[in-house]
């Protein structure tokens, strides 16, 4: 498995490394987002971890041009804790959020948990199946997401959540059971990680996200996916 890793602190980006590599990953390393990008274009990668403020072009620009042309998992980090600058990230496409200083193993743990549904996204060895209702469709045999017919591009985590909850089509989850299931770990406050990947999941598959079709909101309880 190939990991680019891509911090302006050239001493964290060494021990991200050292870490990676005695987990036996392959590591590329960047130090801005404009070399970031240099990778990814250059490189066949399985996952992205990514700094927020660097020089030249920060983390959330890059994760945003990355978006553009692939679903690789990307991991954002930051020496801020405040929420918001975890929803800006989440909010641009990255799929998970670690606060420096982080444990090590902490950090190694969620990149695994993200390289599994990476890979199980693109395993044919997954259970096979359609899942439909109104115009949705999740393909989990292609790994393809259709609305009205139309593709629709999906990271794996969106892709995670949304076949979970369309497979279970009616049945309405908590955010601590979807991120349970799709994170395949405890949950630990997952309202601003689950509710930010919702939105973005909305914004793909419905016509009015403020009056969605598909994907509701049961106030007080959880998510589901409407059965129709």
């Amino acid at each position: 498995m190939n990991i680019l890793v891509c911090d302006d602190d050239k001493e964290i980006a060494g021990a991200i490394e050292i870490y990676l590599r005695n987990e036996g990953y392959t590591v590329f390393k960047a130090f801005d987002g404009a070399e970031a990008l240099d990778v990814v274009r250059s490189q066949p990668l399985h996952l992205i971890i990514m700094d927020v403020m660097m020089p030249k072009m920060d983390g959330v620009q890059a994760t945003m041009k990355i978006r553009e042309e692939k679903n690789i998992p990307i991991i954002m980090l930051s020496a801020k804790s405040e929420d918001y600058d975890k929803i800006t990230g989440l909010n641009v496409g990255a799929d998970d959020y670690v606060t420096k200083p982080f444990n090590p193993l902490e950090l190694i743990a969620r990149v695994k948990s993200q390289l599994r549904r990476y890979v199980n996204l693109g395993s044919l060895e997954q259970k096979r199946g359609v899942y439909k209702t109104g115009g949705l469709e999740v393909d989990d045999e292609e790994k393809i997401v259709r609305v009205d017919g139309e593709e629709v591009l999906m990271t794996p985590t969106e892709f995670g959540i949304l076949k979970f909850l369309t497979e279970n089509a009616g049945k309405v989850f908590s955010m601590d059971q979807i991120y349970e299931h799709v994170w395949n770990e405890p949950a630990y406050n997952p309202e601003n990680t689950v509710a930010v990947h919702i939105r973005r999941i909305r914004e793909k598959i419905e016509i009015n996200p403020k009056n969605p079709k598909y994907l509701k909101v049961v106030w007080g309880i959880g998510y589901k996916i409407e059965k129709l």
